[in-house]
């Protein structure tokens, strides 16, 4: 039997502590579980950095991630340390149609387009033709695994708890009034064994790490039927990129390594955009998403369990609104 609680979580990952911080904080008694150990590199929350942007092609997301950063910049000053890196985000389209620049201005957020030119010179990312390139300046990094010990230290400091190597195989263990789903690619056969449905595919993704001259002044986006390769700054080796949504699907309980194919593409892509980057990977690792067909998230409530999955690849960002919403569904399922 898992330790008695007033709402218990299952899984440590970003958007487990960040559920756990808000409990915590607004006086209610929570534990989380988490199978391995805190920032452990099985699922999908380890790593160094995150990207965080508000530009999103649809309004409804660009208004989710304008109060996600509010919530970052607050998770920050609690801490008292550097989470944030806002250095701006280029976005590069093919086709205007999918570019972020109404949904921005609808929202009455700064952007402008810029020539390749001018892109080049500034931030030394060389863009082919017939590329519209968007710049958008409030986004970043944010340190991923700094963020993940400061939502902890949160939980802890408000009477929390965090235990670890805690592997929750039914939910009919858990003693809580309620508990929340947040176990990344290990939610779908847990929640199944409660009799919920979770309509998502689990992925093991391969990312890969380039040296690169200074530093990189901008996440780098690159769309092309709503998917395509992403470049953000990496603490260790100057230049994380990635290719979204190409991994195939994967076992969470097995380990599983990099694509040998999908590295050899990120670098060639690396290389003809990154003027200063060494087109040789530093290194290369596997994270996973737990993706929906749309990937929108899914944030509901069964009785006493509350659903928080799936990251589909662009949650990280999200967390502090994510958080709060689902703390808000535990803690009408604990009423």
């Amino acid at each position: 039997m898992a330790l008695e609680a007033e709402i218990a979580v299952v899984g440590a990952g970003v958007n487990g502590l960040a559920t756990a911080y808000e409990l915590a904080r607004t006086g209610h008694d929570v534990v989380v579980h988490e199978q391995f150990e805190f920032g452990h590199a099985r699922g999908s929350s380890h790593g160094r950095s995150r990207i965080v942007r508000l530009a999103y092609p649809e309004a409804h997301w660009v208004r989710l991630a304008r109060e996600a950063l509010d919530g970052w910049r607050e998770l920050e000053a609690a801490a008292g340390e550097r989470l944030l890196v806002l250095s701006g985000l280029l976005e590069l389209v093919r086709d205007p149609a999918t570019s972020s620049q109404a949904a921005l201005e609808e929202c009455g957020i700064a952007c402008e387009v810029l020539d390749a030119e001018a892109v080049e010179r500034r931030f030394g990312v060389a863009v082919p033709a017939g590329v519209t390139v968007l710049f958008q300046p409030e986004a970043g990094i944010v340190f991923a695994d700094r963020a993940l010990h400061a939502f902890a230290r949160g939980v802890r400091q408000y009477g929390g708890r965090l235990v670890e190597h805690s592997r929750i195989e039914s939910l009919d263990e858990v003693d809580a009034g309620a508990v929340v789903v947040t176990a990344g690619p290990w939610a779908r056969g847990l929640l199944a064994a409660a009799g919920i449905e979770l309509p998502v595919v689990e992925s093991a993704e391969t990312v890969a790490y380039f040296r690169l001259e200074g530093e990189i002044l901008s996440v780098v986006a690159e769309i092309a039927n709503g998917h395509g390769f992403y470049a953000l700054a990496d603490p260790l080796h100057g230049l994380k990129v990635g290719r979204h949504r190409t991994g195939r699907p994967a076992d969470a309980d097995e380990v599983h390594t990099p694509d040998a194919e999908i590295v050899r593409e990120i670098s060639e892509w690396t290389a003809q955009r990154f003027t200063l980057a060494d087109p040789t990977p530093a290194g290369a690792e596997t994270c996973f998403y737990t993706s929906t067909a749309d990937e929108r998230f899914v944030l509901e409530r069964h009785g006493r369990i509350v659903v928080g999955s799936a990251c589909s690849g662009h949650g990280f960002k999200f967390a502090p609104a994510v958080g709060k919403r689902l703390a808000a569904l535990a803690i009408e399922a604990a009423g």
